[in-house]
């Protein structure tokens, strides 16, 4: 069976949790990712992440100017994460119950990948 290891993305892009929308948005397009990891200050903080649907929902949506909306503002936390060997139903099963896209892989030391729900269906 396979795990969240084998199909999760490695390289997830994450932004400063001081970062404006604006940057984010800019950093979203220039990796051609949907989602970033917005990377807590100290081990005392808990990660966020923020999506396109967040900037759409929570700024666009509200005439809000994104220079002036840090990240922290719209991001989702605490995150939802599984471990890499966390099976592809177990994953599929939290993405359903938390009614979200991606969850993020940690392996007790770090944030290691992310796997969306096109990554669960690309598997099959």
């Amino acid at each position: 069976m396979k795990t969240a290891a084998d199909v999760m993305t490695r390289s997830v892009v994450d932004i400063r949790s001081d970062a404006t929308v604006a940057d984010a948005i800019k950093k979203m397009k220039e990796n051609d990712v949907s989602s970033l990891l917005v990377r807590r200050d100290d081990t005392m903080h808990t990660w966020g992440f923020m999506t396109e649907t967040d900037v759409i929902e929570k700024v666009v949506a509200k005439a809000l100017d994104p220079a002036s909306i840090g990240v922290t503002q719209i991001m989702s936390k605490p995150v939802i994460t599984v471990s890499p060997g966390a099976s592809l139903q177990e994953c599929a099963a939290l993405l359903t119950r938390a009614d979200i896209r991606r969850v993020l892989v940690y392996d007790a030391k770090e944030i290691v990948g992310i796997v969306s729900t096109s990554d669960i269906f690309d598997s099959l």
